[in-house]
């Protein structure tokens, strides 16, 4: 009696392709681009405890926290959702549109901004009257 072969397309080999290269390199990336950005929000709280935070350093931290995290985004839809594998054209349907939608988030953002602050500024309301206490009356009558 012979020994039974599995089929060869049945395979229980541990080996790491390159694709699984691949995900922990971006494993390893997003960790540290993680820890990076921990590193500089602890950072911007402990300048912010202080008397005297620098508000351009604060907002040079918070930049670059900003970028870091577009960055984390850009690899984990392009390898994780595997659109870096994708054609230009298909990319380019995805991403503009997206880019759109953010700039007219921030155009409404700004917008509503602004029509607040003028509505608080020229609301229609008379200026405040002051109150007058008996006690002004009286120096005021002795002037």
């Amino acid at each position: 009696m012979s020994a039974q072969v599995s089929s060869p397309e049945i395979t229980f080999h541990a080996e790491h392709s390159g694709t699984t290269k691949r995900i922990w390199r971006t494993f390893w990336l997003l960790s540290a681009l993680t820890i990076v950005e921990l590193a500089i929000g602890l950072l911007i709280y402990n300048m912010h405890k202080g008397e005297h935070p620098n508000h351009t350093l604060v907002l040079a931290f918070k930049g670059m926290v900003c970028i870091l995290t577009l960055a984390k985004a850009y690899y984990i839809v392009s390898v994780f959702m595997h659109l870096g594998d994708e054609v230009r054209n298909l990319i380019m349907t995805i991403v503009v549109p997206l880019c759109l939608f953010i700039w007219f988030i921030a155009a409404f953002l700004w917008d509503g901004n602004s029509w607040k602050v003028l509505r608080n500024r020229y609301n229609g309301t008379p200026a405040p009257i002051e109150k007058v206490t008996p006690a002004a009356k009286e120096k005021g009558a002795k002037d």
